[in-house]
């Protein structure tokens, strides 16, 4: 199957609006809960590695899963400076029409590059809100993703689809919900999750 340049996604608009949020995380909202029941530094290190391991899986080059799996106590001390750069490479890798194409791997799972690419979009925009939502900033996502991101999880809340150990239990909300809040609800979020507030 060739994939054209119309029916790719653009990773782009996702990886900018999170490489825009790390400008203002400080270091005291490091160790603030996020709605995916982690603290903020642990969102960042998974962040951190599954930009590097999406940019690997769309270039089709399988390294061993080796990672520990994200912790805060990991975080590298420069990931101010080295997360934009990996999220620049992560949206320029997705960009390459092959990165598209044929099977694709991470983390030890194999599926078809075009469902492999929506997982990468699915993780920023999901990990994007989580930040937002934690340090309190302004949070939206374009047209284009919220519905990428909506049929991804839609498919996966579906009887048999293992969503275990990827997404928490479904959310419910009303019927007449925005579709970005579906996106939340199904993959296991809050739409309504606080930010701690000052004591």
């Amino acid at each position: 199957m060739t994939t054209t340049q119309s029916s790719m996604l653009d990773l782009t608009p996702a990886a900018r609006r999170v490489a825009a949020l790390l400008k203002k995380i400080t270091d005291e909202q490091l160790t603030d809960p996020t709605p995916s029941d982690c603290d903020v530094a642990t969102v960042l290190d998974h962040l951190m590695g599954l930009t590097r391991a999406f940019v690997d899986t769309a270039h089709k080059t399988v390294t061993e899963n080796t990672a520990p799996q994200a912790s805060g106590a990991h975080l590298d001390p420069d990931w101010r400076t080295i997360l934009p750069v990996r999220l620049a490479e992560l949206a320029g890798a997705w960009r390459d029409p092959e990165a598209w194409q044929g099977l694709a791997d991470a983390g030890g799972v194999t599926m078809p590059a075009e469902m492999m690419g929506v997982v990468a979009l699915d993780e920023l925009v999901l990990h994007g809100w989580d930040l937002a939502r934690a340090t309190r900033q302004p949070y939206a996502v374009d047209a284009a993703s919220t519905a990428a991101c909506l049929r991804f999880v839609e498919a996966m809340a579906q009887p048999g689809q293992g969503r275990d150990g990827l997404f928490g239990p479904v959310v419910a909300l009303p019927d007449d919900a925005p579709p970005f809040h579906r996106v939340l609800g199904l993959a296991g979020r809050d739409p309504a999750w606080p930010a701690r507030t000052e004591e």
